[in-house]
């Protein structure tokens, strides 16, 4: 067995679909796919980086791929090179996994510290979500997946550490039940949602990571005048979505102004949202939070929400 690898070319993208496909009735790998979706949400990217993503081949044969690059600064105008991610690690079952897997990892990681990163992450989340939204993990890019064993393993024997958890949750819009108190009846009185199709993007990173997306935004108001209480932004899955037929789509986020939160409010927006999405004929919405945002967990979980998955935040020293 011959193992070879070499950067990104122009004729690559049917392969990695090809390598993508392999990976088939894995949960959190979006199937079918083809190079056109790779070409929308990685080749076009304006900071893409032929240097960054690097393809194996065992015995000539494509075997796997892996791709390593930044995040933006914290005002989300431009690159930041400080922190670097290893967005995914996708690998042929039929090929020699774990010693595929570790020869990307490490070109990876070479490549990052080339640039001056000085500390690695494994698996893209926000806000190290250059690439894959819409073709891995779901309404969200959520680290690594617990059910993605291949990569899991691969960090965790290369001194990554687990440094939080994120937590995916779904619910059945066809069995939703308002819940009806007291307080919902008052912020019923008090409020208004006003919905924004196609909202415009915050920055230039917004832009570039969700902006090929089908966007709805809903804020909460209230009824005499004033800014927005809480909000929440829900994208269409329906091209990208896991359960076949259904519809469904993805809570990508969801906040209320501090002075205002635990008095309802997103109990009551979610709600909202949820019977609008129900009247468009959606099934099913996924949401995601980290694992340490209890009332974040609890909420979703009282309105229905099943955890369906988890996914890991893996880091570790550059110089490691």
């Amino acid at each position: 067995m011959t193992l070879r690898y070499h950067t990104f070319q122009n004729t690559d993208p049917p392969v990695l679909a090809n390598i993508w496909r392999s990976r088939s009735g894995q949960r959190g790998f979006l199937q079918p796919v083809s190079a056109d979706l790779f070409e929308q949400y990685v080749m076009a990217k304006p900071y893409f980086d032929y240097k960054g993503l690097f393809v194996a081949r065992q015995d000539d044969r494509p075997a796997g791929f892996a791709h390593a690059a930044f995040g933006s600064n914290e005002s989300g105008d431009k690159l930041s090179y400080e922190l670097g991610v290893t967005c995914v690690v996708v690998v042929r079952p039929d090929c020699a996994e774990a010693e595929t897997a570790s020869g990307l990892l490490e070109r990876c990681e070479q490549y990052l510290r080339s640039r001056g990163a000085r500390v690695l992450y494994g698996g893209a989340i926000r806000p190290l979500n250059p690439f894959y939204l819409g073709l891995y993990g779901g309404s969200e890019l959520p680290g690594v997946l617990d059910s993605d064993l291949v990569a899991r393993e691969l960090y965790r024997s290369h001194n990554y550490k687990e440094v939080d958890r994120t937590i995916i949750l779904h619910g059945d819009l066809r069995t939703f039940l308002a819940p009806i108190d007291r307080r919902q009846q008052q912020i019923r009185r008090k409020m208004l949602v006003q919905v924004t199709a196609d909202p415009p993007t915050r920055n230039w990173w917004e832009a570039c990571t969700i902006g090929d997306f089908d966007l709805t935004r809903f804020e909460l108001v209230p009824r005499g005048g004033g800014p927005p209480l809480a909000h929440a932004t829900v994208r269409n899955m329906e091209a990208t979505s896991m359960s076949g037929p259904a519809r469904m789509a993805g809570l990508i986020e969801l906040g209320a102004e501090r002075s205002h939160r635990r008095r309802g409010l997103a109990t009551f927006l979610l709600t909202e949202v949820f019977r609008q999405l129900i009247r468009q004929g959606f099934t099913f919405i996924e949401a995601q939070t980290m694992q340490h945002n209890v009332a974040g967990v609890g909420l979703y979980r009282k309105l229905g929400f099943r955890e369906v998955d988890q996914g890991i935040v893996f880091r570790k020293e550059a110089g490691r």
